[in-house]
């Protein structure tokens, strides 16, 4: 991989998302949608969509229209599902797009229906039930009677039902449990009435690691498939692999005498004569304004000095006299038999790991490979 062009960058092994995603596919036995949304968890939505199609994602799930239908106009044909709110004079669009979208209220569906009279096509839509999330779902006790209700609808064609648990990530397992009671108990109903939509999915990445018994048709991982854990208390099998390593270019090396103060508010000020490097790093790429922090540079574990700036932060050299100009920096990722983890970067933020790729700038260039 050339990336002598890049003063920052991100490597992303598509490899990697490959074989998480087959992983997934191994230990559940069940279609597969792969939630990509939030650019991919960071990750870069198209080149990660083509990805799971490619390991046999049979979905793909975004949270909003904008970006299901960004996946189209760029190629992307696997089938697509909008698990979020959808603006009514979008419906056209998804009927267009052979996109589905979420229905969870008696009025959306309505007004979905009107709008969808405008197009050749009904509308493919999954019906999300709130069963302890407090989010977005329908009243259970309303299921039935909508299900009968919509069974025959011209507009529309919902041929899926699912929910989303709230604690699957946590050691105690009492609330998904009640959740899962409760969906299952619905289901029993709907199949009983013959109104049971074919498509029946609930499980995030930690429901895929902790609750077999919500696979139900197919499962929707976001988190794991990327290699990261869904929560430090559920862990991913060793056999996932990460993704992403975050790098930079050392761009100076100085000597600074004693007493200089290094970055905004001089909050930092050297004791001695001090190595000081900078790396073109900062908080506008998603590197936050924390102190503290670390990087690895010829992998040895290198302190970040005074206040990160929007486009660089400093570092303490004295650790490797051998740094000079052009080395490569690693933010998180491995060097040297070394590794921060995007777990790392989280902890010393006081953030869950989603926040910190979440997070990484649009202008950050993604490089892409296969290991």
């Amino acid at each position: 991989m050339d990336t002598q062009a890049y003063s920052t960058w991100l490597e992303v092994d598509l490899g990697a998302i490959k074989h998480n995603i087959n992983e997934i596919k191994k230990m559940t036995g069940t279609k597969v949608m792969a939630v990509i949304k939030a650019n991919g968890y960071g990750h870069g939505v198209l080149e990660v969509a083509k990805a799971a199609a490619e390991a046999g994602a049979d979905w793909c799930g975004v949270a909003r229209m904008e970006e299901a239908l960004n996946l189209r106009k760029s190629g992307i044909t696997s089938k697509i599902m909008v698990l979020g709110y959808t603006p009514p004079v979008l419906i056209p669009e998804a009927i267009r797009h052979q996109i589905h979208v979420a229905i969870y209220d008696l009025q959306m569906a309505k007004a979905y229906a009107a709008f969808a009279k405008e197009a050749s096509k009904p509308l493919k839509a999954h019906l999300k039930v709130e069963t302890g999330m407090g989010r977005l779902g329908m009243d259970m006790a309303l299921v039935p009677d909508f299900l009968a209700e919509y069974a025959d609808n011209e507009f529309i064609d919902i041929d899926g039902i699912f929910t989303h648990f709230a604690s699957a990530d946590e050691p105690d397992a009492a609330m998904t449990n009640r959740q899962l009671s409760r969906f299952k108990s619905l289901l029993e109903d709907l199949r009983k009435a013959d109104l049971c939509p074919e498509m029946v999915h609930a499980a995030n990445s930690a429901a895929v690691l902790n609750y077999p018994e919500g696979y139900f048709d197919m499962v929707r991982p976001g988190i794991a498939i990327f290699g990261l854990d869904p929560s430090p208390e559920s862990k991913l099998p060793d056999s996932f692999r990460p993704a992403l390593t975050w790098k930079a270019r050392l761009t100076s090396v100085r000597m600074l005498p004693p007493e200089h103060g290094v970055s905004y508010g001089s909050v930092y000020v050297t004791s001695k004569e001090e190595r000081i490097g900078v790396i073109p790093v900062g908080y506008g790429d998603g590197f936050r304004r924390v102190p503290k922090q670390q990087v690895l540079l010829h992998g040895k574990m290198v302190d970040v000095v005074g206040r990160v700036c929007m486009d660089q932060c400093m570092l303490q050299l004295d650790k490797v006299p051998e740094a000079s100009p052009g080395d490569e920096v690693v933010l998180f990722g491995e060097q040297g038999g070394k590794e921060i983890t995007v777990a790392d970067l989280a902890a010393r933020w006081g953030i869950v790991n989603y926040e910190v790729v979440c997070g990484l700038a649009d202008r950050l260039p993604r490089l892409y490979h296969e290991s």
